[in-house]
């Protein structure tokens, strides 16, 4: 007892072998000497970080005649430059107020923003209808501000177009999908009649998604578990996929350059197709062991995300590669919240952002070749739940502040953009955050991409902020439109314009025959 007591006062020193079986194995501390038998933790503890600097220290410095500098090898946080990725709300001036958000249980977005407009799913009654507002028209809405009011269902989800910031797709309960032209200055008036209407589904339409670099491609999905693909232009339904999904179809997005279709759905299968066959590529069954709905994204590299839950309900993240479907690259346990989580991917800075239906946070992570392959960042928390989310594209940040994703969070009331940013002193263009983004030139017209050919998308540099150019303009077909397998029903109708289109033709064959016969008695007297 003495000679531990005296072992007490003074300071226990490591052996360097001693420190070397700490640091590999901790459990073998009982191989130690006896006087770390008989001191306590803390003072051991204490003991091997004093042992630990010291060695370190002696590790980093140079040896004498070498001209190199030994480190350590080992590094306790993972390097990265959006380790301190950090949100903030915007100031209540900022906000757009007094807004009544759709109250549909439905797991879509509510929310679409892009470099000029932000809309909304309104709750309305007799009908369905969504809110359309320039980006400055911030603070309180008058309740009798002029919507898009043209469905007579409850719209589900609505998507801009990449390639022109005046169009806009909805669909809605009524079966239908609607492609509405917004003018610059926002609405005056409320707008009821859509430049096109495609209708080909039986059930409502829930799932909206424009092709990446194809112009004038819409993929709609429904409940009648159909995923058609639209040549918008025509109003023709070129390719429909009836057959691969047994049952609702939870989400369906393009890969990179539209190439591809991924699809998750309610029995429990993950798919990739090939959206002019209309065929399976790949396919992964339970993804998430989990009956609630599973959400699934392309990130870099081909890789698939995806977002479910557990058996015992807790909220996972996983990683696939798709050359490998049989076990995930990550799986990973958040928590046992209910709310679907909806990923939003930036293939620019390889982050995804995770948002809650209902959640009152946004988590964001990593992705990287390295293990474990999807690196937590941070979160950003607030007071109040979160009802839906608009993600705007990168072309419509401002880089001078660093800025590298905005989100438009829907409450209860009203809309709160959200910045994510990443701190920097200089004021200069941070190159390393803002590589060559995707812009809204399309790379191929929809009939040519039908045919085959395949479109890259076309690149542009954010160096001095995003200079909008002459837009894609929109034009319609109606010539075309009476034609479509989209609006068979109602083709009677519709044949009206080729019906006056083929009488015109004969009245102009007559008086062509009329003119020769004139011509050739003129000739004969002659």
């Amino acid at each position: 007892m003495k000679s531990s007591s005296r072992g007490r006062s003074s300071s226990p020193h490591l052996a360097p072998g001693h420190l070397n079986l700490l640091r590999k194995n901790p459990e073998k501390r009982h191989l130690l000497p006896p006087f770390f038998l008989n001191h306590s933790s803390v003072s051991v503890v204490q003991a091997v970080r004093s042992q630990l600097t010291k060695s370190s220290t002696v590790l980093c410095r140079p040896k004498s005649g070498a001209g190199q500098q030994i480190t350590m090898a080992r590094q306790v946080v993972r390097a990265s430059k959006f380790r301190h990725v950090f949100g903030q709300a915007v100031k209540a001036d900022q906000c757009y107020d007094d807004i009544r958000i759709s109250q549909m249980t439905w797991d879509s977005n509510f929310c679409s923003v892009n470099p000029k407009f932000v809309a909304m799913v309104m709750d309305v009654s007799g009908g369905g209808a969504f809110m359309v507002l320039p980006l400055n028209k911030t603070g309180r809405i008058d309740m009798s501000y002029p919507t898009v009011c043209g469905h007579t269902g409850p719209v589900l989800d609505i998507e801009w177009c990449p390639h022109n910031d005046n169009i806009i797709a909805s669909g809605s309960e009524d079966c239908s999908v609607m492609i509405w032209e917004i003018p610059d200055g926002g609405l005056i008036k409320p707008l009821t009649e859509p430049v096109v209407m495609l209708e080909g589904h039986s059930k409502r339409v829930g799932i909206l998604s424009w092709h990446p670099t194809a112009h004038n491609v819409l993929l709609s999905a429904a409940c009648d578990n159909v995923v058609i693909l639209w040549n918008v232009a025509c109003g023709e339904a070129v390719v429909r996929i009836e057959s691969l999904h047994s049952d609702l179809i939870y989400s369906a997005c393009w890969n990179l350059d539209g190439s591809q279709i991924l699809t998750s759905c309610k029995d429990k299968k993950l798919r990739i197709l090939d959206p002019r066959k209309g065929t399976i590529i790949a396919e992964k069954e339970k993804p998430h062991e989990g009956s609630r709905p599973v959400r699934a994204v392309f990130v870099s590299d081909g890789k698939i995300l995806t977002t479910g839950f557990s058996r015992m309900n807790e909220r996972q993240v996983a990683l696939w590669d798709p050359k490998n479907f049989g076990e995930p690259l990550t799986l990973q346990e958040l928590d046992t919240s209910s709310g679907v989580l909806l990923p939003f991917f930036d293939p620019d800075t390889s982050i995804v952002y995770l948002c809650g239906k209902g959640d009152s946070s946004i988590r964001y992570f990593e992705v990287t070749d390295e293990a474990p392959h999807v690196h937590y960042l941070s979160i950003y928390s607030s007071k109040e739940s979160q009802k839906g989310m608009g993600y705007m594209p990168k072309r419509g940040l401002e880089v001078n502040k660093c800025e590298i994703a905005r989100f438009f969070k829907l409450h209860e009331r009203k809309c709160e953009p959200i910045v994510m940013t990443v701190p920097r002193k200089s004021d200069l263009f941070q190159e390393d955050l803002y590589p060559d983004t995707i812009g809204p030139e399309p790379s191929v017209e929809a009939s040519d991409w039908f045919s085959g050919k395949e479109g890259k998308p076309i690149l542009i540099s954010l160096k001095g902020g995003f200079v909008a150019t002459k837009i894609k303009e929109f034009k319609v077909h109606k010539s075309l439109m009476c034609t479509t397998t989209a609006t068979s029903v109602n083709q009677q109708g519709d044949n009206t314009g080729v019906n006056s289109l083929q009488e015109e033709l004969r009245k102009l064959k007559e008086a062509v025959e009329h003119l020769t016969k004139k011509v050739e008695s003129l000739e004969n007297k002659n």
